[in-house]
């Protein structure tokens, strides 16, 4: 009996081995991938400032390069290129220019033994290749989100410096932000104990190797599917929006549910698919993951296009589109009516079709109580 609880505990020695170096080794591949995400991310906010000063025209075609960007690389390389994340890298690029990363790279190279590092590091070469950019941004990706988000430029400076200090995962970075750790910091009298205490960190902030491989910015970033986000939630989602919608009266009418539809050799899926019966028309429900983007918007006009010549019948009118899009701490209702003949007929639609911000409220909510209970069950 003795050497079979031996045997035991040496065996959960050696998983608790095992699980601590794959728990490093997926930490040190997720800042792997942060490190290469923010440095290619600096480098596309370079190249759209630099397109934009070299001439007046091109200045004035700046949204307009933006938006076109936003859409023809994400036909390329899929998800990751919305037209806000976009101008988050030329955001970026004005933060952290040039000559202030040839400076920082230099200082933490200064001491390298490498004499053509350290000469390149220096200014003496214009470019700054790709391993420099990786020396000079240590934090990942949504970390500069969130400080380029502070208008205060001393702020922003703070809280980068502390963030590195401590080694603050995005949680703290969030946390200490939004409880004005820096102002408390300025106004006390003893600033050394409030870095101190504020500086530690709450097990709420702890973020495992798990989250960080799903984090939607690395999975965007590598063009992978996250079978939670994408898949569970989505379906979670789904039926509860079906449900609620027939709940807020007798005129939503169910039809359909993932309902597809073939154009050409493609074949596409629509979420919900109700009918309005005060309306007289289909009423198409797209759920997003994610933030809404022109795309996400210009794919419901296509469901709509292709509703009315295929499903809309005589006595109907056109068909109205509403996007839903799920993202944490953010729930968006759109409805798609541009393009409708009649103007009576849009404002009929918006009076008689439920409330945006109820149904945004209602989104945000039932996605916080999934992913609790998933959280919960794992």
């Amino acid at each position: 009996m003795n050497e079979v609880r031996d045997l035991d505990t040496s065996y959960q020695v050696v998983f608790g081995d095992v699980s601590n170096i794959i728990d490093a080794a997926r930490d040190s591949a997720v800042r792997s991938v942060n490190a290469a995400m923010t440095a290619a991310y600096w480098q596309i906010g370079r190249r759209i400032v630099e397109y934009e000063q070299s001439g007046e025209r091109r200045a004035e075609y700046g949204t307009g390069l933006i938006e076109r960007l936003a859409a023809d690389l994400t036909n390329r390389f899929g998800r990751g290129f919305s037209r806000q994340n976009i101008q988050n890298m030329r955001l970026f690029y004005v933060a952290y220019p040039a000559h202030q990363i040839r400076q920082t790279v230099s200082g933490i190279l200064a001491n390298s033994d490498d004499e053509r590092i350290r000469q390149t590091a220096s200014g003496e070469s214009d470019d700054i290749d790709f391993g420099q950019l990786i020396s000079a941004f240590p934090l990942p990706w949504s970390a500069y989100v969130r400080l380029m988000s502070l208008k205060n430029p001393n702020a922003r400076g703070f809280y980068e410096t502390e963030a590195l200090r401590g080694g603050w995962s995005i949680r703290q970075l969030n946390r200490q932000i939004s409880s004005q750790f820096y102002e408390r910091t300025a106004l006390s009298k003893n600033k050394a104990e409030v870095l101190a205490r504020g500086s530690t960190p709450l097990p709420e902030d702890q973020v495992n190797s798990e989250e960080q491989i799903k984090d939607p910015l690395v999975l965007e970033f590598l063009d992978l599917k996250d079978e939670y986000s994408e898949s569970d939630l989505e379906d979670a989602l789904i039926r509860h929006l079906e449900t609620f919608m027939l709940e807020l009266g007798d005129d939503f009418c169910f039809l359909g549910k993932q309902k597809r539809l073939r154009v050409g050799d493609q074949w596409y899926r629509v979420d919900l698919l109700f009918f309005h019966r005060r309306l007289r028309c289909l009423v198409i429900v797209d759920l997003k993951i994610g933030s809404l983007t022109h795309a996400d918007a210009g794919q419901m006009h296509f469901y709509l296009n292709y509703a009315r010549e295929h499903w809309m019948r005589e006595d109907e009118n056109p068909p109205v589109g509403l996007i839903l899009c799920s993202e944490k701490d953010e729930a968006i209702a759109h409805y798609a009516l541009e393009g409708l003949s009649n103007n009576v007929m849009a404002a009929e639609y918006r009076v008689s079709l439920p409330d945006e911000d109820l149904l945004a409220t209602e989104l945000d909510k039932t996605r916080q109580t999934i992913e609790l209970r998933a959280s919960l069950s794992a």
